[in-house]
């Protein structure tokens, strides 16, 4: 039981503070409801009192929530025994009021209801801001509750305390939800305002994906009534080919929530179809989940024709540099007719030039028609081109296995000679000079570097060169370090050649 003259264990808090946390709590609400009235009842009962109040204690005042037993609704606070409580940690006793000090001149013990005992457990709210107590009283001194008591008095306070935290609760919602109204249809009107001065067509959708707003500029562009596109009627609008297509994308980013990003060709108020870049982004709430889309559409019809016409130039010149190729290669060749001790050479040269031009075509803009079954920005698809003249017919003489890495046109000639030297002396000395021999190429890419491992085996058995290095190791070396800016390691084993190269990851693609 707490001492007959306890001081209070919290430390005190400022009143405003204390004001601010009161209002937030539907206190008029509760009492006019009765809400806690069954609680102050099973209190009086429990502790066998014939008053029990549950008060709120205010700046100059403490209001009752519940009671039983007493008639006034409120009295000063300099009267309140529960001022005191509401600042204890646990339930405060008062055995005799006439013999405590704080409370012997109290108008609530010298005349009615005479208070002698008194019992409360403080109301603390959920930032630890002390509102009031649950309390007892009796007209008669005692020497205090029991353990069971204490705690029921104590579990009671937490349950009054709880139901006005549901309240509080349920006041801020609704609160925020009304302003959240008011903030939306303001917004709205802002949003409807801009959206019609914008040069885009702007339109919106529910969660759902229906269609319920179009900016003018929508209306304008396709001359149509205003909203007979709401729905799924955007959809008649779109060119009769790419119908599908932006119906299946567009269900996709509804399913997903990720962004929508289309190009399709748009009918025109004139007839005509016109390009457009369609894009969409969801709007999401404080759980993610997602309460609206915003989405643009965009004329790009001028800009996508002057692109396609780039495209057919750009695939015409990269067509004539791949004959140009091809016709270096036959000069070549013809030029080596007349001089048969410049065979070998001419003949490596030849393939050589070979190699870049299967490493142009693979990396060079195409048609849909022409473009290679491989990603044209994936080494194993490069590594795969440059190999082919090597493989016998079950693809099983040449391996890539591991990380595939992104390449672009400027990689493209360098790993072409690379791996072309690579392979053509391991057809001359090495793995591939044999039928059973083969080469695996492992690739491993880290944050910043590429390892390619070159393992031969099945070949004849290979020593370290005692001469000095050939063109076609120079050329190994040109390719990887100065080029790529990487660095070549060789091993000379009986099983066959290992060479390791490492490069950096950004030597690959800009």
């Amino acid at each position: 039981m707490t001492t007959l003259y306890s001081v209070p264990k919290t430390a005190s808090f400022d009143e405003a503070e204390r004001s601010r946390v009161i209002s937030a709590y539907d206190v008029a609400g509760a009492r006019a409801k009765g809400q806690l009235d069954d609680i102050v009842a099973f209190a009086a009962e429990l502790c066998g009192a014939p008053v029990a109040l549950l008060s709120l204690v205010e700046e100059e005042y403490q209001r009752f929530l519940a009671r039983t037993g007493f008639d006034l609704e409120q009295t000063p606070r300099s009267m309140s025994f529960c001022a005191h409580a509401m600042h204890h940690h646990e339930v405060m006793e008062v055995p005799d009021a006439q013999a405590d000090p704080r409370f012997v001149d109290n108008p609530l013990v010298t005349g009615e209801p005479y208070v002698r005992f008194y019992a409360g457990a403080p109301l603390v709210s959920s930032e630890g801001v002390p509102l009031g107590a649950l309390c007892v009283l009796a007209n008669e001194p005692r020497e205090g509750l029991t353990r069971f008591q204490r705690d029921g008095l104590t579990l009671l306070a937490k349950a009054a305390m709880g139901r006005l935290d549901d309240r509080r609760t349920a006041r801020e919602q609704a609160m925020a939800e009304a302003e959240a109204r008011r903030t939306l249809e303001a917004s709205d009107l802002k949003f409807r305002t801009l959206a019609d001065t914008m040069p885009q067509m702007v339109w919106s959708t529910l969660p759902d994906g229906f269609h319920d707003y179009f900016n003018a500029r929508w209306y304008e562009f396709t001359g149509t009534p205003v909203g007979t596109t709401d729905g799924e009627g955007w959809n008649d609008m779109f060119h009769p080919d790419d119908q599908d297509r932006a119906w299946a994308i567009w269900r996709q980013s509804l399913d997903t929530g990720e962004p929508y990003n289309i190009e399709y060709r748009l009918r025109h108020f004139d007839g005509t179809y016109r390009w457009v870049l369609g894009r969409a982004l969801p709007v999401r709430d404080e759980n993610g989940r997602i309460t609206r889309w915003f989405g643009t559409c965009t004329d790009i019809h001028e800009q996508k024709l002057a692109y396609e016409e780039r495209e057919v130039i750009s695939q015409e010149l990269s067509h004539r540099i791949k004959n140009i190729f091809a016709v270096i290669a036959g000069l070549i060749a013809f030029s080596a007719r007349g001089k048969p001790e410049f065979a070998g050479i001419a003949t490596d040269l030849r393939h050589r030039i070979n190699a870049l031009g299967r490493a142009h075509d693979f990396v060079r803009p195409h048609s849909a028609n022409s473009r290679p079954a491989a990603a044209q920005n994936s080494l194993h698809g490069l590594l795969q081109e440059l190999f082919e003249p090597y493989q016998r017919i079950d693809g099983a003489r040449l391996s890539v296995t591991g990380d595939d890495v992104q390449i672009d046109d400027r990689s493209a000639t360098p790993l072409a000679l690379l791996f072309h030297e690579l392979a053509t002396n391991a057809t001359k000395y090495g793995a591939l000079a044999t039928e059973l021999g083969t080469v695996r190429i492992a690739v491993t890419a880290n944050d910043d570097t590429v390892s390619l491992n070159w393992c031969e085996q099945g070949g004849p058995s290979v020593a370290k060169p005692t001469t000095p290095a050939g063109f076609g190791t120079q050329l190994i070396e040109m390719s990887a370090v100065r080029q790529l800016g990487g660095s070549v390691n060789r091993t000379w084993n009986d099983d066959g050649l290992i060479v390791d190269l490492k490069i950096p990851k950004a030597a690959f693609s800009r």
